[in-house]
């Protein structure tokens, strides 16, 4: 897991291979470690994130940092979805204090990176 400079508590929501909204959902329970009750839709979704109740443990006191990697393919496979899941992330982001949700640089695996370095 890596370090937040902030002292947040990190998760990682790997979508590697994620092409479809499905994929996203159960990606996000298993990363998320969101409980057996979670809808996988998006207000299900929207409503985990804001419930620091769900977080890992010491987040809420701490804050949590949660970076999407390997998210690009899915944002270009389904650009419709994909910028309906940006929306939720900011909207959750933005909800209060403690959960920041960030895109992670660099390439995708498949090609080179855009920028040298």
């Amino acid at each position: 897991m890596p370090d937040d400079p902030a002292g947040r508590i990190v998760v990682v929501l790997d979508l590697d291979g994620v092409t479809d909204k499905a994929g996203l959902m159960d990606r996000c329970a298993r990363d998320l470690a969101l409980p057996d009750w979670f809808g996988r839709n998006w207000d299900a979704l929207a409503d985990c994130l804001a419930d620091p109740a769900l977080w890992p443990e010491g987040s809420e006191e701490r804050g949590l940092l949660v970076v999407v990697r390997g998210w690009r393919t899915y944002a270009r496979t389904r650009p419709e979805e994909w910028q309906v899941a940006e929306e939720i992330f900011a909207e959750a982001t933005d909800r209060g204090p403690g959960l920041f949700v960030t895109l992670g640089l660099g390439a995708s695996s498949e090609r080179p990176p855009d920028q040298p370095g």
